[in-house]
């Protein structure tokens, strides 16, 4: 019992101590207790994290106080979010760090929820009624965590102003593709001065020939899945389908490689890769890697590299691998954060509810990194009780 309450005292002091980062950010008492209120129900065991039983959590007579903080009360979510970022570039910062994007999509009954209509979904694997969130990662050899979010809105809201205003979508938010999203998100990154070494993202995303173009006039290094009709500038031809490179490739060009590990043990590969845009600066590589199945050898993905020269195939795959961190990252965040267990239908409720799941999420990231520094078997949240968390204040 008194390591469980040892381990109470941790997470809620580390809680608390990423919650003044950002304190400044409210201008009054109550949403700055709600919030930090908000994010110790997110990570307390609680079966459903909706308004009331976040509310009963803390101690509150009912759900109006964390309703005011995500719908009603002026702040920044993006401010709060800067000072998250700060936060897990201070604990988790690496050079060699990966930016990863992808969307996860998040079931909605309705019509009124921002963004909501019937669209293909990543998370059901198919066609449902969402909500669409493109998301950037940071992923380090310590840990990895969610550090930029937007909520996609199809044109069939952003072709309708009225529906958007009654959503609370400010007039100046116009459609933007995923692919802007990522780019967005990405900028911000290099303007902030996080650091890192990468960028990679899966096929969606790393299709599109203007966003590595940027990538590259930005000397920003990545390594993006892309389609086997993708094509690519090599000796013979200026648009070369990525997949006939590989036709007829000796067998000892391939490299069976982990490319980390996965649900189901290490992700083990034929590795392969050709190099294309000759006639490009010394110091710099264009690669283009084809990952073959080795129980159905006619599955094959394909990513395009843009790296320092004497970069190698295994420091490639490491980067490709590590695409699935978000993958992680998406699940523990909606697991141990309620990331998708919010009742929020206008725009701004969403990216208030987003940005404070991804502060616990970053705790608790930053927290499993300092106990594995230390060595510390015991690296889960406390489940001790429904109310293990002490409570920020009626």
């Amino acid at each position: 019992m008194g390591g469980d309450l040892a381990d109470v005292r941790l997470w809620a002091g580390e809680l608390s101590a990423l919650h003044e980062r950002f304190v400044h950010r409210f201008n009054r008492e109550e949403p700055r207790q709600s919030a930090l209120a908000y994010m110790r129900g997110l990570i307390a065991p609680l079966e459903r994290k909706n308004g009331w039983t976040l509310a009963e959590e803390a101690g509150h007579a009912g759900p109006d106080r964390i309703q005011r903080l995500l719908n009603r009360i002026e702040w920044d979510a993006d401010e709060v979010l800067a000072d998250v970022r700060d936060y897990v570039v201070e604990h988790l910062g690496d050079p060699d760090a990966v930016l990863i994007v992808d969307d996860t999509g998040f079931l909605k009954k309705g019509v009124r929820s921002a963004g909501v209509q019937r669209q293909y979904s990543g998370t059901a694997g198919r066609t449902e009624n969402s909500q669409i969130g493109v998301f950037l990662a940071y992923a380090t050899g310590r840990g990895r965590t969610l550090i930029d979010r937007r909520l996609y809105l199809p044109t069939s809201w952003t072709d309708d102003r009225d529906r958007c205003r009654r959503a609370g979508i400010d007039d100046s938010v116009a459609f933007a593709t995923k692919v802007a999203m990522a780019k967005a998100m990405v900028r911000r990154a290099i303007a902030e001065k996080v650091p890192f070494g990468w960028v990679t993202a899966d096929a969606a995303y790393g299709f599109s020939k203007g966003w590595r173009y940027e990538l590259e006039q930005a000397d920003v290094f990545h390594v993006m899945a892309t389609t086997r009709h993708d094509t690519v500038v090599t000796r013979f031809a200026l648009d070369h389908p990525v997949h006939e490179l590989f036709d007829g490739l000796p067998r000892q060009k391939w490299k069976r490689r982990s490319c980390g590990q996965g649900a189901h043990g290490r992700r083990i590969y034929d590795w392969a890769r050709v190099e294309v845009r000759p006639w490009h600066r010394e110091d710099r590589r264009h690669w283009v890697l084809a990952r073959r199945s080795v129980s159905r050898p006619e599955e094959i993905s394909y990513y395009i590299a843009y790296c320092p020269a004497g970069t190698t195939l295994d420091q490639l795959i490491r980067v490709a691998g590590s695409r699935w961190a978000i993958e992680e990252c998406f699940q523990t965040a909606k697991q141990e954060c309620g990331l998708d267990d919010y009742q929020v239908r206008r725009y701004p409720g969403w990216h208030r509810h987003m940005t404070l799941a991804m502060a616990a999420h970053a705790c608790l990231t930053v927290l499993r990194a300092r106990q594995l520094d230390t060595g510390k078997a015991e690296t889960d949240p406390p489940r001790s009780s429904p109310s293990a968390l002490p409570r920020s204040g009626a």
